[in-house]
């Protein structure tokens, strides 16, 4: 039988900040409505209301000394760990994040060199054939940077490749926004390998979208709610009802494609990583996907985290897959030749779902 050239995981890494922020620490928050006015409830009402929709309880920020390349390293030198890979075997590095490094004592973003380069010198790699860049894909982008890693790997272009999701948005969030306690900070890395066999393995399909015009801009850079806010800071805005409304129709769409692509079916599926952007909302896509099969969603198939990370943005997505994959989350098992799905929505808006074998 004919081997074909697959992308399978061979390693994966986090890196969790260590402060811990509770929904009580917002209690003191001033809080106001995109429009300017100040909201009048009590913050103890604003904080229940807010965990009720969101499931966040807390949510993890960097320190001071740190910005999104120091935490990327540190979650790509625990997946070359974890992979016992060689840094200088190497053909790729691809990072994922939509700001840079924002650092805590002057909040603009920093792209400039790319922060893969910035990871790469701070691995120590030497190997120039070693390409790094930057991918910035709304909260899809490591996901993304999986899509593109594929690509590299079947072509015959790369034979390994090292994908970081790393995002620090605690620093762009506004204090005066109650979306700003959705917000956190992590970064989270995989190794893909090159591997050949005869039976399909590894990523199976993927499915990719934009959806621009009237959502190009639910997630946005605006100025502070509060109108007497000093200076001239960008802040991330979001339109959260357009924004769920949507992906509980386009998400879905999206997963079911990558799934036919594969010739797999719903039923088939052990897993389902999606990004932790909203407890209600990815509940509703995993529901929305099973009525489209005119199924009832599987209990314990959605390993969960948002409820003490919050939403990191490009992070939530490697770092469960983390969590999970060593065992850090008992109550959730991958099982050899067992088939999961890797999803995420963003800024953009974007949409990309990944169908995964895992290797016996």
């Amino acid at each position: 039988m004919q081997e074909n050239i697959y992308s399978i995981i061979t390693g994966s890494g986090r890196y969790i900040p260590t402060q811990r922020i509770t929904n009580s620490d917002f209690l003191d928050n001033t809080f106001f409505e995109p429009d300017g006015k100040r909201i009048t409830r009590a913050n103890e009402v604003i904080i229940q209301k807010f965990s009720e929709i969101t499931g966040i309880l807390e949510r993890r920020y960097v320190t001071d000394d740190l910005v999104a390349s120091d935490i990327g390293y540190l979650a790509a030198d625990d997946a070359l760990t974890s992979s016992h890979t060689d840094a200088e075997t190497l053909d790729y590095i691809i990072v994922a994040h939509n700001f840079g490094d924002v650092a805590a004592d002057n909040r603009r973003s920093d792209l400039v060199p790319a922060l893969a380069s910035r990871i790469k010198m701070k691995l120590g790699i030497k190997n120039p054939d070693t390409v790094c860049y930057d991918l910035p894909f709304g909260c899809a982008g490591w996901l993304q940077g999986v899509i593109q890693a594929d690509f590299y790997i079947k072509s015959g272009m790369a034979k390994k490749i090292l994908v970081i999701g790393a995002e620090t948005l605690s620093r762009i969030c506004d204090p005066h926004d109650r979306d700003s306690m959705i917000y956190a900070d992590g970064a989270g890395a995989v190794i893909l390998e090159a591997t050949r066999s005869a039976t399909p393995v590894g990523i199976l399909a993927h499915q990719s979208q934009t959806n621009a015009g009237d959502y190009t801009y639910v997630l946005k850079m605006e100025s502070s709610c509060n109108p007497d806010y000093e200076g001239n800071t960008l802040f991330l805005k979001m339109r959260g009802r357009a924004l769920y409304e949507h992906a509980l129709k386009a998400v879905p769409a999206v997963i079911k494609a990558s799934l036919e692509k594969a010739n797999i079916p719903i039923t088939d599926i052990k897993k389902v990583f999606i990004h932790q952007a909203n407890t209600k909302m990815d509940e509703a896509i995993l529901n929305r996907l099973f009525e489209a099969y005119g199924l009832t969603a599987p209990d314990n198939i959605m390993p969960m985290s948002i409820s003490w990370l919050g939403n990191s943005s490009v992070a939530t997505v490697p770092t469960l897959y983390d969590l999970v994959s060593k065992g850090d989350m008992p109550e959730h098992q991958l099982t050899k030749g067992s088939v999961i799905i890797f999803a995420a929505v963003g800024a953009g808006v974007n949409i990309n779902s990944v169908v995964y074998r895992i290797p016996d």
